[in-house]
């Protein structure tokens, strides 16, 4: 394994730690003493980098969340090693701290290690793509956020406008974005209509407060999981500067966490625009419950797709007469969620293998016995095709 101990710093364990609670069972880096990673599990980083963001935040940092964490209940139900290992240091320019972390992903992804990254503005998602591509993964990003942080490819990346930049990275291993919380207020009109050419997918925080069956199968067809922790209402986030009565509540994006870690398929979770100077206890305590319930649903998987074989599935097959296709369903026998398969070209079979399977709701399948494509098997269609 490559030796990444060198983008760290150890943690400072200054707090006293309760018994049973998950500070006497986490394994963390301390002077001298870099966690030995042999076992998978999951582990926490914290990334103090806010340059792409307001330049007056440049040098904060703040890792009082870990006291609140390490004094939350260690749950009997976790297997798994959970990991702290430190933060990296910003390097000299935005784009070290970028290496640092991509190298960090790559690496811990490739020994079954899921990383919890604690940012820093949310730009730094774009350094976790990039440890995909060492991995020569194709993957799907899910972003939870007030707005679409689309950009400009010809601007300088920044935190609210770093998706462009991974569309235009070359080679591109990019194949869905969706957003679960968007408000419309904050969407120009450029934008959304952008993010509709390209077939991304979208719920808004109304359709989500209406129904959080809409967002589920967005989550579980994510590979990387981006929290902007600016998305929850300041009257339950003290830490956020966009000072927006309207966002999730704290719950909801417990619940959000809790499925995201549920999730077979995601392999890293990162919580940013986390300001320091601007967070109160309580923000720092919500960071710590978020981290806890991601960790909790992480011990809830039930190994399903893409874990799983299609052997554990009930097949089902709908034929819509006036589209002269089959869609074809599957619901799984260990966690009763569903799935559909979307057909792709013969010759790109093995880049998109991961990709042709869908997670959807019952309600999909309903649509479809009513001869109406699926709104998910339309859009992933079109980006196979």
């Amino acid at each position: 394994m490559k030796d990444i101990s060198i983008f760290f710093q150890p943690v400072n364990v200054n707090f006293e730690v309760k018994n049973n609670c998950i500070g006497e069972y986490i394994i963390n880096h301390t002077e001298g003493n870099f966690p030995e990673l042999k076992q998978e599990g999951l582990a926490l980083i914290y990334v103090p980098e806010y340059r792409n963001g307001e330049e007056n935040l440049t040098n904060e940092f703040n890792d009082e969340f870990r006291s609140f964490f390490y004094n939350l209940y260690h749950s009997a139900d976790w297997q798994k090693k959970v990991y702290d290992l430190g933060n990296i240091t910003p390097g000299k320019n935005f784009k070290d701290t970028y290496y640092a972390l991509s190298e960090v992903t790559t690496v811990l992804i490739k020994n079954n290690i899921l990383p919890i990254i604690i940012g820093g503005t949310q730009d730094l998602t774009y350094a976790i793509y990039k440890g995909y591509e060492k991995l020569e993964q194709t993957v799907n990003i899910c972003s939870v956020d007030y707005k679409l942080d689309l950009g400009n490819p010809q601007d300088e990346i920044t935190k609210d406008g770093y998706i462009s930049h991974l569309l235009t990275h070359r080679p591109c291993f990019l194949f869905n974005h969706s957003n679960i919380g968007c408000q419309i207020p904050f969407v120009s009109k450029d934008e959304m209509e952008l993010f509709e050419k390209l077939y991304f997918d979208l719920c808004r925080l109304g359709e989500f407060n209406s129904d959080f069956k809409k967002a589920e199968p967005h989550i579980r067809n994510a590979d990387i999981m981006s929290i902007d922790l600016q998305s929850v209402r300041k009257s339950d986030f003290d830490g956020n500067i966009h000072h927006s009565p309207n966002g999730f509540y704290a719950e909801q994006i417990c619940q959000i966490a809790k499925y995201a870690g549920i999730s077979d398929k995601l392999t890293s979770f990162g919580l940013f625009n986390y300001y320091p100077s601007s967070s109160t206890k309580t923000s720092q305590h919500l960071i710590a419950q978020i981290i806890w319930y991601f960790i909790d649903g992480v011990a809830l998987r039930k190994g399903d797709f893409p874990i799983g074989s299609k052997k554990d599935y009930v097949k089902f097959s709908v034929n819509l007469n006036e589209f002269q296709q089959e869609i074809t369903f599957y619901k799984s026998n260990k966690s009763e969620r569903w799935w559909m398969e979307v057909p792709y070209p013969s010759n790109e079979q093995s880049k998109y293998e991961r990709h042709h399977l869908v997670p959807c709701n019952y309600e999909d399948y309903e649509l479809a016995m009513k001869n109406e494509i699926p709104d998910l098997w339309w859009k992933t269609f079109q980006k196979l095709g």
